[in-house]
């Protein structure tokens, strides 16, 4: 006899469980932050990941010759002091980034995939969320994802992209102000309750599981993995809640009440990005530093839009201006890498455990070219202080790169995404 198979109505699988479930918002409940006892015995490896949407102008950037030698351009004279800290790298992209807008090689930039935005594009995880799974809760937030304009770098195994924070003040609340008792017991209600949704959730859907086809079985089989990613962290959430949050002598911030004043803002969450290391209250952060149409406060010399700049169109105004935004970036990142430098961990600095990956999407932000990527590698345990340029026409993989950090991690691969091969020329362990 044939069966006919009725559809599936998605509100009658949830009928019974109390809520409607949108597994990012269960996720989100998860996040924890602190401090715990450090691994004295070892240094301890971390990752940082910073992206400037609007990118960066490379003839600024890119020296003129390569290895050791190279002569300071503008911006990299900006970073002289920790030159030997860090490598620059040209010539590195990923590949079949054309995608439905000029900016959409944003979504794809920690995960090599391709064609962003374009019919039948689905994200994969990105290079941070690899190293935040690996790592489990050894940390009381797994990671951090950060942006001045609400925009994110990260990206779940299924391909969802994970809301970001721009507040540092909500930051630092969550970093280190303790709740109440009061706080902490609905904290935990809730955390329990949404174990207590998943069960129920999990239950019915095993049910289901011999009533579908192989193409939602396999759909369904995504959805168990993230039922069971979730199960994990809010357990590990359970822990971190009743344990005490460091104490860091750092005033409660407020969060930078000019919308338009870019630098301040960068400054202010590189604040908290030092902290949240330095308290070991997380190992993975990623910051996009964004963008906007608008003119950036505080900049003497700029009286244009920002994006405007950035597609200058070889207008020697405009990217005289475009340079003077983009060199108090990198002031913003010089004093960042001063203060990783100058945090003592283990007989090494904070900057020498933590990898920092600095650079851009987008090549030629005036074109939307999303080959021959600015990239800056900083810290991380490697032998800094040179060029590396990569063939600016037939790019090197940057997922090649990816590679390498992620084993730095601890992570036992030889692939990532797009890439060819394990690493990537000029890139060498001390």
């Amino acid at each position: 006899m044939a069966h006919r198979r009725q559809a599936l109505s998605r509100r009658h699988f949830l009928k019974g469980t109390g809520a409607s479930i949108a597994l990012p918002l269960l996720g989100a409940m998860t996040p924890t932050l602190g401090a715990r006892a450090a691994e004295a015995a070892r240094p301890i490896s971390r990752f940082v990941a910073i992206c400037g949407g609007l990118g960066f102008h490379t003839p600024f950037l890119f020296p003129e010759t390569t290895g050791r030698d190279y002569e300071l351009t503008q911006y990299l004279g900006r970073i002289a002091e920790h030159r030997e800290h860090f490598t620059v790298f040209s010539g590195l992209s990923h590949p079949e980034q054309n995608g439905n807008n000029g900016h959409a090689s944003a979504l794809t930039w920690l995960t090599s995939a391709q064609r962003p935005g374009l019919p039948g594009f689905r994200n994969t995880i990105s290079l941070d969320q690899l190293m935040a799974n690996h790592l489990g809760g050894v940390t009381r937030l797994p990671y951090l994802c950060l942006a001045n304009d609400g925009g994110s770098l990260s990206w779940t195994s299924n391909g969802i992209n994970i809301p970001s924070q721009s507040s540092p003040a909500k930051l630092f609340k969550t970093l280190f102000v303790a709740g109440t008792e009061k706080e902490i017991a609905n904290q935990m209600r809730d955390l329990r309750r949404g174990r207590s949704i998943l069960d129920a959730v999990s239950d019915d859907a095993r049910r289901l599981d011999k009533s579908l086809g192989r193409s939602d079985q396999h759909k369904l089989d995504e959805y168990f993995t993230a039922i069971r990613d979730l199960e994990q962290r809010i357990g590990q959430s359970e822990s971190w809640t009743q344990r005490p949050k460091p104490v860091v002598d750092y005033e409660p911030p407020q969060d930078v009440a000019d919308r338009y004043d870019i630098i301040a803002k960068q400054r202010l969450m590189y604040d908290m990005m030092l902290l949240a290391l330095q308290t070991d209250s997380t190992r993975v952060i990623t910051l996009s530093l964004g963008g906007m149409n608008a003119v950036p406060s505080n900049i003497p010399g700029v009286k244009t839009d920002w994006h405007n700049l950035s597609h200058h169109g070889k207008d020697e105004e405009k990217i005289a201006e475009l340079r003077l935004i983009e060199e108090a970036e990198f002031d913003a990142f010089n004093r960042f890498l001063g203060q990783l430098r100058s945090v003592e961990e283990n007989g090494r600095t904070l900057l020498d455990n933590t990898a920092v990956l600095f650079g851009s999407n987008l090549g030629n932000a005036s074109a939307h070219d999303w080959r021959n990527l600015p990239i800056i590698l900083a810290g991380g345990g490697y032998r800094h202080g040179s060029y590396v340029a990569h063939d600016a026409k037939d790019n090197t993989p940057l997922a090649n790169l990816f590679v390498s950090l992620a084993q730095r991690m601890g992570i036992e691969t030889d692939r990532f995404g797009s890439s060819t091969a394990e690493s990537v020329q000029g890139l060498e362990t001390v």
